[in-house]
């Protein structure tokens, strides 16, 4: 019996799975809600900046969200948000058995990369000051 079996490997070699953009979307998916609940802090407190009375907390706010750093980041989160979401979608769906079959998983996981970094280009150039 014990002939018929494979040996195992000693090691798993990351690099040389191939995922299909199902897995990846997928990962993403986790990436983006972990970067969302670690940035928080960050955007709680740009909403009370935001949300203040008085010329201090408009000038912070402006002077903070001027500086291109905090705009890079904030257009990584603009990004993780709209991953995050269209990927739920996804998630919901599949969770009803729509969307299941290879074929339209690998479709619907192009449509969440599509959709998600479309509408992060659109939001982004408006938060870069574009238009």
């Amino acid at each position: 019996m014990s002939e018929m079996t494979k040996p195992r490997p000693k090691y798993l070699a990351l690099h040389e799975i191939r995922l299909p953009l199902a897995g990846y979307a997928s990962i993403l998916h986790r990436v983006s809600g972990a970067g969302l609940f670690l940035m928080l802090p960050l955007l709680i407190w740009l909403l009370q900046l935001s949300l203040g009375s008085g010329h201090e907390n408009a000038a912070l706010f402006s002077t903070v969200t001027g500086n291109i750093l905090v705009k890079l980041i904030l257009l990584g989160l603009l990004w993780a948000f709209l991953h995050h979401f269209c990927m739920g979608i996804r998630i919901l769906l599949i969770d009803i058995h729509v969307g299941v079959e290879k074929q339209q998983a690998h479709t619907s996981a192009v449509a969440v990369m599509v959709v998600s970094l479309a509408l992060t280009l659109i939001f982004g150039l408006k938060l870069l000051g574009v238009y």
